[in-house]
C-alpha cells in the first residue's frame, strides 16, 4: 500500500504543480474577460432562470432547472466544504481561503461554459435527457478517445473515489462522537446508498431537492451565529486571509505556494468548476435555452464556495483551534466545540452525515451517466452499482491520506481532460450567451434552435429553426 501512495503522490505533484493551477486560473480568466464578466454582472439573471419551469423544445420528461441545480449542489456541498476547507487552512494557511474565492469567481465563467455546452449536446434517453463533457468531446470535437478518457475519469473519481472520501469522513465523525465501529457505519451507509441508487435519477433529484436546502440552511445559520457573536474579530480575520494569501503574514502553512496550491486544490474539489462534473446534472434539465443552465450552474459555484466554504472558514478562523495542528474534520469539530460547547460535536456529526450522504448520491449519478456512455448494458450498470456500494464500505475503513490522495489524482485527470475540451469549444458557449442576451433585450423568453449557432455538429435534442417556422406557417 505504501508504494501505491508514493506513486499517487508523485503523480499528484506533477498535475497540481505544473498543469492544473495554470489551466484552471488561466482559462477561468480568459472566459471571464471573453464573456464580459458575465458571472459577476449577471447574478440577477442567475436567480431569474432558477425559477424557470420544466419547459423546453421537447415533450420528454426531465428534471427542472431547480432540480438540476440541487443535483449539482448535492455533489458540490459535502466534505469539501467542511473537511476540505479545514485541510486547506491547516496546510496552506488562512491565505488558502482567498485562493478558494478566486477559484470560485473565475470558475463561475468556466461553469457557465461547460454547462451550456452540456445542454447543447445533450441526448434523449428513456426518462429524459443525459449528457456532459464526454458527449461534447465526441460530438463537436469528434474525439472518441478524449471522451472515453474523461468518461473513465469521472467514473473513477465521482463514481468511486469521491464516494469513498465522503464515507471516510462520515465514519471518522461517528467514531469521534460515538465511538462507532467504522466497518459498521460503512455497511449501514452502503445499504441506504443501494436503496436510493437503484431508484434512478428521478429519485436522486427528489432526494437532493429535499436534503440539500435543509442542510445548507442550518449550516449557514450556525456560521452566521459565529460571525455575529464574534463580529469585532471579523475584520482581523479577513485581513489575515489577505495577508497570508500573498505572504505578508505566514501565520500557518508553508508559504504563498502552499496557500495557492491548497486553495486551488480544495476549491476545485469543493465547487467543481471546470472539472466537468456539474455538466452531467446540467444536461438533464429541460429548458428552452442552453444558457439558462449555464447561469444556474455558475450560481451553484458561488453558493458552494463564497457562501458555504466561507462559512466553514470563518467558523475555524474565528476560533483558536486552527493553530493547534489539527487537520480535516477534527479541526472543524474543535472549532465548533470552542464556539458552542460539547454539543457541537453531535450537531456536526449529523450535519456531516447530511452533507456527505447527499454527495454520495450525487456522485454516483455522475458515474452512472458516463457508464452508459462507454458501454450501455444492464450488466455493466449493475457491476458499477455494486462497485459504488463497495467503495462506500472501503472509504469507511481506509486511511484518510490514501483516500484523499486518490481523489486528488482522479480529479486532476478528469479536470485536465475537460479543461482542454472547453478551452477548444469555448467560442460556442460565447455565441450561445450572445444569442440568449439578444433575445432577453427584446423582452423574450430565450429559445434555442439547432441552427442558432453555425457549425454545430451532432445536435440531437434541439429542433431546427427553419422547421419550426415552417410548422407554424
Amino acid at each position: 500500500m505504501e508504494w501505491i501512495q508514493t506513486i499517487v503522490g508523485q503523480a499528484n505533484n506533477i498535475f497540481w504543480s505544473y498543469i492544473l493551477i495554470g489551466l484552471l486560473l488561466g482559462l477561468g480568466l480568459y472566459f471571464t474577460v471573453r464573456m464580459r464578466f458575465v458571472q459577476i454582472v449577471k447574478v440577477g439573471e442567475m436567480f431569474h432562470v432558477l425559477k424557470d419551469k420544466n419547459t423546453g423544445p421537447s415533450n420528454k420528461k426531465g428534471v427542472s432547472s431547480l432540480q438540476a441545480f440541487f443535483i449539482g449542489a448535492a455533489t458540490r456541498i459535502g466534505m469539501g466544504n467542511i473537511a476540505g476547507v479545514a485541510m486547506a487552512i491547516a496546510v496552506g494557511g488562512p491565505g488558502a481561503v482567498f485562493w478558494m474565492w478566486i477559484v470560485a469567481i473565475l470558475g463561475g465563467a468556466s461553469a457557465f461554459v461547460e454547462s451550456t455546452l452540456a445542454q447543447i449536446f445533450k441526448v434523449k434517453d428513456g426518462t429524459g435527457f443525459k449528457g456532459g463533457p464526454a458527449y461534447y468531446m465526441r460530438k463537436q470535437l469528434g474525439s472518441v478517445g478524449l471522451s472515453k478518457v474523461f468518461a473513465f475519469g469521472i467514473i473513477f473519481s465521482f463514481g468511486l473515489t469521491f464516494i469513498a472520501v465522503q464515507s471516510n469522513v462520515i465514519s471518522a465523525s461517528f467514531k469521534s462522537s460515538f465511538g462507532t465501529d467504522n466497518l459498521l457505519v460503512g455497511i449501514v451507509l452502503a445499504i441506504v446508498t443501494a436503496i436510493i441508487i437503484f431508484g434512478g435519477v428521478q429519485r436522486v433529484a427528489r432526494f437532493s431537492s429535499v436534503i440539500v436546502p435543509i442542510m445548507a440552511f442550518f449550516y449557514i445559520l450556525l456560521a452566521l451565529y459565529v460571525i455575529i457573536t464574534n463580529i469585532q474579530e471579523l475584520p482581523g480575520v479577513i485581513s489575515l486571509i489577505f495577508k497570508n494569501a500573498f505572504g505578508i503574514d505566514q501565520a500557518v502553512g508553508g508559504g504563498v505556494g502552499s496557500a495557492i496550491m491548497m486553495g486551488v486544490k480544495r476549491g476545485l474539489f469543493s465547487n467543481e468548476a471546470g472539472m466537468g462534473s456539474a455538466p452531467n446534472a446540467a444536461a438533464t434539465a429541460v429548458v428552452s435555452h442552453p444558457a439558462k443552465q449555464g447561469f444556474v450552474q455558475a450560481l451553484g459555484v458561488f453558493f458552494d464556495t463564497l457562501v458555504v466554504c466561507t462559512a466553514t472558514a470563518f467558523i475555524i478562523l474565528l476560533s483558536d483551534s486552527y493553530t493547534t495542528g489539527l487537520q480535516g474534520i477534527e479541526l472543524t469539530q474543535a472549532s465548533l466545540g470552542e464556539h458552542f460547547g460539547s454539543w457541537a460535536s453531535l450537531f456536526l456529526t449529523i450535519a456531516i452525515f447530511m452533507f456527505a450522504f447527499s454527495s454520495i448520491i450525487g456522485n454516483y449519478y455522475y458515474g452512472e451517466a458516463n457508464i452508459e456512455f462507454i458501454h450501455k448494458s444492464k450488466a455493466t450498470l449493475l457491476i458499477f452499482r455494486i462497485l459504488a456500494v463497495g467503495m462506500v464500505i472501503f472509504g469507511a475503513v481506509a486511511s484518510l491520506q490514501i483516500v484523499w490522495d486518490l481523489a486528488d489524482l482522479a480529479m486532476a485527470i478528469m479536470a485536465t481532460t475537460n479543461l482542454i475540451a472547453i478551452g477548444l469549444l469555448g467560442n460556442i458557449a460565447f455565441k450561445t450567451l450572445d444569442n440568449y442576451l439578444e433575445q432577453r433585450k427584446q423582452g423574450l423568453d430565450p429559445v434555442f434552435f439547432e441552427d442558432s449557432i453555425p457549425g454545430l455538429k451532432g445536435v440531437e435534442s434541439w429542433p431546427k429553426q427553419k422547421q419550426e417556422t415552417t410548422e407554424k406557417a
